[in-house]
């Protein structure tokens, strides 16, 4: 069987963590089993659904480079096929129409409440008779749900899992202006779409079973059903705006690489041995439902950012120095030319080994491209005193005849400072702080090959006039 699965977001906000993971999850199954994956947006809800929320949808999407199959399919535009569905399911014997007003149902559910009876509709409309009609009133169309026996889901995840038919009631599929309820409308858009597996969160399990009936009554093949937990705070509380920014344009913004983002989600719920750091390459290979756990993942910052760590050290460089660009640019107030720019990749490599967000990278990155003078913090200061500016202005001399690598001029300032009778740090840390403007930084002799002589010469005369 080829598989075919979807992710179906309601834009009603931000592209969720979870839901971020739950698309993960789906597009990896069908790259695993060399299937299609295809995108639905839910946005049958009128009131709250935005254009701004399915451009966030989107643009999250193709952040994390999760790319679909087929055109995006807007589930508004299928009201005709749901509403039909509705009228066969009637036509079937399996649907009945309700004349309920919402003041009656809710006076209903005031008398069951009283009494200690359950909440579910009574389905006095069930078998009305003809003569029982109330005049005037356009009905709404409710599933005739069988009330005897139970609906089984063989789930992926969860297992087997059943319900009492007399648990679920029967519930509206097409409300009486004729516009189709969510469980109908996803029912007959996962048919027409050939979904054969639906993979989701844990809170659709019940939704599952009303699926199932709606899919009996229709004489549709149910899909399989794969129902992850949700994820949970590192406290162990369901996901919340306490534990910190939800949306993956947030993550985005606080400098997480794409990829690690990827492979944090699929390491909440998902599991391959001990592996930790997962290559899309190796995802795609390894992934199945089968390592799926049951239990709620916890999301973890300090982990995330770590693993981000990794993927910052593994990436490019000219890559690194594009994503930081913009940051550094907005903190100067000013755009960098291309000479700060090629300086930045040229310090990639000393500088992404201690950062875990680009931000971070940022900040250790702007002395590379500050403007002349430099700022120098106080720490810094206390390494220029005279003696120590005195050190300073003797290096011009030094360096007149060395390459500008790395090595030779390591060499030609230990040279300086046997000459002068100090140690090497008497002058390192003093240049640190002209170069730097901070008493840490890469290897100083990295920082000034990176600099370049002329910049370097420059901010050793801004330290030490002479």
């Amino acid at each position: 069987m080829s598989v075919v699965v979807r992710f179906a977001p309601s834009p009603t906000g931000f592209l969720h963590i979870g839901g971020a993971r739950t698309a993960l999850f789906n597009w990896l199954f069908a790259r695993h089993h060399g299937g299609v994956f295809r995108l639905r947006i839910e946005d049958t809800d009128r009131a709250r659904s935005t254009e701004a929320a399915v451009a966030a949808i989107v643009d999250g999407l193709r952040w994390l480079e999760l790319d679909w199959d087929d055109d995006i399919v807007m589930q508004s535009s299928r009201a005709m096929s749901h509403a039909a569905a509705a009228r066969q399911l009637l036509e079937a014997g399996h649907a009945y129409r309700c004349y309920c007003t919402p003041e009656e149902l809710e006076a209903s559910r005031v008398r069951a409440r009283a009494e200690g009876r359950t909440l579910l509709y009574d389905g006095r409309c069930r078998d009305l008779a003809a003569g029982d009609v109330p005049a005037g009133r356009a009905p709404a169309l409710r599933l005739k749900a069988p009330r005897e026996g139970e609906t089984v889901i063989h789930d992926r995840v969860q297992g087997t899992v059943t319900v009492a038919n007399q648990q679920l009631d029967d519930l509206i599929i097409l409300r009486a202006d004729g516009t189709p309820t969510y469980n109908l409308s996803v029912v007959v858009d996962d048919h027409d779409m050939a979904i054969t597996h639906v993979i989701r969160g844990d809170d659709h399990l019940t939704n599952a079973f009303r699926q199932t009936q709606i899919y009996r009554g229709l004489g549709w093949d149910v899909p399989e059903f794969a129902h992850i937990p949700l994820i949970h705070g590192a406290d162990g509380a369901k996901l919340s705006k306490r534990h910190g920014a939800l949306g993956v344009d947030a993550y985005r913004e606080m400098g997480f690489l794409p990829e690690a983002l990827r492979n944090y989600l699929l390491r909440l719920g998902w599991s391959h041995g001990d592996a930790e750091t997962i290559s899309t390459r190796e995802a795609i290979h390894w992934f199945d439902l089968d390592t799926v756990g049951r239990g709620p993942a916890r999301f973890d910052m300090a982990k995330l950012a770590n693993l981000n760590g990794h993927y910052i050290r593994e990436a490019d460089d000219l890559r690194l120095a594009r994503l930081i660009a913009p940051l550094l640019e907005r903190a100067l107030g000013r755009p960098l030319d291309d000479e700060a720019k090629d300086r930045l990749v040229r310090a990639m490599p000393g500088l992404k080994p201690r950062a875990k967000t680009l931000p971070e990278l940022a900040d250790r990155a702007q002395f590379y491209v500050a403007p002349r003078p430099i700022p120098i913090d106080d720490k810094a200061k206390a390494h220029l005193d005279e003696p120590a500016r005195e050190l300073l202005r003797a290096l011009p001399a030094s360096l007149a005849s060395a390459p500008w690598t790395e090595t030779s001029l390591e060499e030609a300032i230990r040279a300086a400072a046997e000459a002068k009778g100090v140690k090497l740090g008497d002058v390192a840390q003093p240049l640190r702080a002209a170069l730097v403007g901070a008493t840490a930084s890469p290897g100083i002799f990295q920082v000034m090959e990176v600099l370049g002589r002329a910049e370097t010469l420059a901010r050793i005369a801004d330290a030490a006039p002479g």
